[in-house]
């Protein structure tokens, strides 16, 4: 989905470690006693904030935003580097995200330390990348985006994904009372889906015979885990403690170290056929990897690194959009019923038959549109993104970050102040997206920054919803799901991307009426 992911920077909760706000300077300034930083926390002596980082570390992506809400610009700045730790700034504010991923961007690249600590895994793609290394594969991906060809294939390779796979699946689900978990399910699908499409590989993921094939299965599990350690890493209250556990073999570097063996395996597969294949003239020459691989001058790893870079994009980004969608829509059923009575009426107007639904018709579904981009806008597959400053700058808002400092901008706690939302800012509401004629009517990219903006715009933003439209269009004019994960909202986990723990459990229902 997200082809300008910001991957290590995408979820920085490293930064939330900086919490341990100011207490050592209000001590020096106004004794010892308790003082009150930023967002109404309690700093205390010699530790600062840290304390309430320890006891809400288990739900820190929902408690910072609360931290930030308070705050009265929505922005907390923080600096803590006598600890040997980091400096930077939290904010909800869309006038500091354009200025920070448009205005100014240039003095907010992704930064030495965030490419550092993850580029074991993701190496220098596109996502983890800056300057010229950045610039090249932007140049690269821009150019297959743009072609009309690619939509179209797309539109095929989701349909085929779709109808062949998907559909069957849920099929025998319903027949067998099965209950499944949608979230892996909806992760196997984007899998096959972004490597077909940018690879010209189907690793046919979601058939229970392809699975264990080239290993696929250790593959994902190894991706998932590599994904968890790389948030540890960020977390640690020291920043070079992953290094030194790395080099001792300690766990969870350890694992990462297994993980990493496992994924640059399958990758270094993928990339090795690919140029086989290309050799014979038997591989597709429009595939994003034929367009990295065309210029000569790149390596096997650098080719690794695109790889990578696009399975996390193309998988974890709509797998969660849509995990979190199919789970909203299974407490109202109101919005559901809206969004089928939608799929039958574009159905009846266009009187086609096929099983799947062409690009034209899933354009005209705006209350699905609008439906899935509330979703995301109350869940964003990346809830927080990182930009590095590289001289002393001030925000729109006033707020002074210095060089070297993290620049955070959080999607999931933008989405919940009633200032940028209103009132009913924490309610799922569709309708907030359409005028007065049922048509979609986008926001601004700095008040929804779910496919971020300025020169690191998502290009896969048409792809994502192309895929997640046609996904739940084909389900819902057949099926229905019913959530049976228990009451209240599942956890968060604290991955790149917005994960569900626990998976995503249902029962498969066929609905009154549908196609057979």
């Amino acid at each position: 989905m997200d082809m300008e992911l910001s991957l290590t920077s995408s979820v920085p909760l490293f930064l939330l470690l900086l919490l341990p706000v100011l207490c050592f300077l209000c001590l020096r300034r106004h004794g010892t006693g308790k003082q009150i930083s930023a967002g109404g926390l309690k700093a205390y002596p010699v530790v600062g904030t840290l304390p309430h980082f320890v006891k809400n570390q288990h739900r820190l992506i929902e408690w910072s935003a609360g931290v930030v809400a308070r705050c009265p610009t929505h922005t907390m700045s923080f600096n803590f580097k006598s600890f040997g730790l980091m400096a930077g700034a939290i904010t909800a504010n869309p006038a500091n995200v354009e200025y920070v991923v448009k205005t100014n961007f240039q003095n907010y690249p992704k930064g030495e330390y965030v490419v550092s600590v993850i580029e074991d895994f993701l190496g220098h793609g596109i996502f983890n990348s800056d300057g010229d290394q950045w610039l090249w594969q932007r140049r690269a991906a821009n150019y297959k985006f743009s072609k009309r060809s690619l939509r179209n294939f797309v539109v095929s390779a989701v349909r085929f994904e779709v109808v062949d796979r998907l559909l069957p699946l849920l099929e025998r689900a319903e027949r067998d009372g099965r209950t499944l978990d949608l979230q892996d399910v909806l992760e196997r699908f984007a899998f096959d889906n972004v490597c077909c499409v940018a690879f010209d590989e189907d690793p046919a993921c979601l058939t229970e015979e392809g699975m264990g094939v080239n290993g696929r299965t250790e593959f994902l599990r190894a991706f998932n885990d590599a994904q968890s350690i790389v948030m540890v890493r960020f977390m640690s209250p020291v920043k070079w403690a992953w290094r030194a556990k790395r080099l001792l073999d300690l766990e969870p570097e350890r694992r990462m170290r297994e993980a990493l063996a496992t994924i640059h395996g399958y990758a270094d597969r993928i990339v090795r056929e690919r140029r086989e294949r290309g050799a014979s003239g038997l591989a597709r020459k429009d595939d994003f990897l034929s367009r990295f691989a065309a210029n000569g001058e790149h390596s096997d790893e650098s080719l690794r690194d695109v790889v990578t870079n696009f399975v996390l994009a193309g998988r974890d980004t709509t797998s969660s959009a849509l995990t979190w969608f199919f789970w909203l829509l299974s407490g109202r059923p109101d919005v559901e019923d809206r969004v089928v009575r939608e799929i039958r009426a574009v159905r009846a107007a266009s009187g086609s038959t096929d099983a799947a639904f062409s690009f034209d018709e899933l354009w005209e579904m705006h209350y699905l549109h609008a439906a899935i981009t509330e979703s995301m806008r109350l869940y964003p597959p990346v809830a927080m993104d990182t930009h590095c400053c590289q001289n002393d700058d001030v925000l729109p808002d006033g707020t002074f970050v210095g060089r070297g400092w993290q620049v955070t901008y959080s999607a999931y706690a933008m989405a919940r102040l009633e200032e940028i939302w209103g009132k009913d800012c924490e309610e799922y509401r569709p309708e907030r997206w359409l005028d007065e004629d049922g048509v979609f009517r986008p926001e601004s990219p700095f008040k929804y920054p779910i496919f971020h903006g300025g020169p690191r715009m998502c290009l896969g933003k048409e792809m994502a919803y192309i895929q997640m439209k046609s996904i739940v269009a084909c389900v819902f004019e057949r099926f229905s799901f019913r959530f049976v994960g228990g009451e209240g909202r599942p956890g968060l986990v604290f991955s790149v991307t917005l994960r569900m723990e626990g998976g995503l459990p249902v029962q498969v229902k066929k609905r009154r009426d549908s196609l057979s």
